[in-house]
């Protein structure tokens, strides 16, 4: 093993159990012993390189590669002693903390310059997947976004229906409202809204696929009259809506656009109206985006702090009405589809190949343990355009969220085994150099 490498890992793995087999088949063992046995098998000194140059970088792509495997745990196993590790104080030496942190950071608004053109090519990267592969490991409604477990015991069906209801409660609907879903998705939250309140949906897209299998829902549940679905920009949007919803959007509208974002928002919203921003955020202050994520699941893509919101909302003239933090929520949704993704890992092996399946395990994977042992956490902020416009307490949230769940029945899980339909797209994934 080369002498720095091996420096490197004693330096961080004080704590936990991780075993490593070099390039020359040397065993090597680091941290304390405690908890469940990781061992990494590293088969190359360009894999060792790799890693020791840009570890953030370096590991998951030589997993991607095979030139890294696990002889006994997992991802997810590996990074929860990675994660226990960089908690405790003065585990990880300055120079891979401090030095690349602060250059991500220092560069991070120009990897975030998303202009309409970069922001549609961002979107059609991700979401422009064959809707087969996510059919693999999301609920039957494809929601695509943090569920709400309002019991440890409920499954995903049932904590995707509960995010449903808990949105749809803050919204305060009303019959013939007009409302706009702001990165609507495959369409599964304005159908709801649309069936369940008698409401004019207007969801906006920048993925095709999306917006296929969101149209062709409409159609199919008969509400294609009610319900519209376009890909539009959000910056292009002229029309005035009494409701603005955006779940799992705001993520990808960079920092450099947040004035302009919840300046828009401002505009299309009613003097009456409410304003329900659900997104991923986190606890700590401002940061980048991880350079895998970056280069390979959401280019231009960023979580935020609320200290770096909160003023870009008061800017615009909104008023924040309420605030709810969801702490592990969507650690136990990534759970699910991590799980489900693993059970159907063949069939997604079919449509991609072996190196699109590491990948997306390992973004599972990391998404999850960022959510359970790092700093992520989401957040739903209520905004509108003056005090009165909602009720003086919370009462009618839960009251509206308790009256829905007497009335929705969530749909029974499908089997893992019936998760992909034939006929659809197979898109191949971009091979990023």
């Amino acid at each position: 093993m080369n002498w720095l490498f091996k420096r490197l890992c004693e330096r961080v793995f004080r704590k936990g159990n991780l075993r490593v087999t070099d390039p020359q088949g040397s065993l090597h063992s680091f941290g304390d012993g405690a908890g469940d046995l990781v061992h990494l098998h590293i088969k190359s000194i360009a894999a060792e390189r790799a890693i020791l140059r840009n570890p953030d970088l370096g590991f998951p792509e030589m997993f991607m590669a095979q030139e890294v495997d696990f002889v006994e745990g997992d991802p997810l196993a590996f990074m929860k002693i990675a994660y226990t590790n960089m908690s405790w104080a003065g585990a990880r030496p300055p120079w891979v903390m401090g030095v690349m942190d602060g250059m991500r950071y220092a560069v991070r608004r120009l990897q975030q310059i998303n202009t309409t053109g970069r922001s549609r090519s961002n979107v059609q990267h991700h979401y422009d997947l064959s809707v087969d592969l996510y059919r693999l490991f999301l609920d039957e409604d494809m929601q695509y976004s943090c569920a709400y477990f309002g019991s440890p015991s409920m499954t995903i069906e049932e904590a995707q229906l509960a995010k449903k209801h808990h949105l749809a409660a803050k919204l305060r609907l009303e019959a013939e409202q007009n409302v706009l879903d702001i990165g609507c998705g495959w369409g599964g939250l304005g159908l709801y809204l649309a069936r369940r309140f008698d409401v004019n949906v207007l969801g906006v897209t920048l993925s095709d696929e999306q917006h296929a299998v969101a149209t062709e829902r409409a159609q199919a549940a008969g509400l294609d009259h009610q319900v519209h679905f376009e890909i539009r920009d959000y910056r292009k949007l002229q029309e005035r809506f009494d409701r603005i919803v955006s779940v799992g959007m705001f993520e990808h509208v960079g920092v450099n656009h947040y004035r302009t974002f919840f300046n828009q928002c401002a505009r299309l919203l009613k003097p009456d109206g409410v304003m329900v921003l659900h997104s991923i955020g986190r606890s700590g202050p401002p940061s980048s985006t991880a350079p895998f994520i970056r280069k390979y699941i959401f280019p231009g893509g960023y979580i935020p702090a609320l200290s770096e919101v909160l003023p870009a909302i008061e800017k615009a003239g909104l008023v924040v009405s309420d605030v709810e933090i969801l702490q592990l929520h969507y650690a136990d949704t990534l759970k699910a589809w991590r799980e489900r993704f693993l059970a159907n890992r063949e069939k997604a092996r079919a449509i991609y190949d072996e190196r699109f399946c590491r990948m997306w395990e390992f973004y599972l994977a990391a998404s999850e343990a960022s959510f359970r042992w790092s700093d992520l956490m989401v957040f739903q902020i209520q905004l509108t355009k003056g005090n009165g416009t909602t009720p003086m307490t919370r009462d009618y949230m839960v009251d509206t969220e308790r009256e829905l769940a007497r009335h929705d029945v969530s749909p029974r899980p499908r089997k893992a085994a019936a998760a992909s339909r034939p006929g659809k797209s197979t898109r191949r994934r971009r091979q990023d150099s």
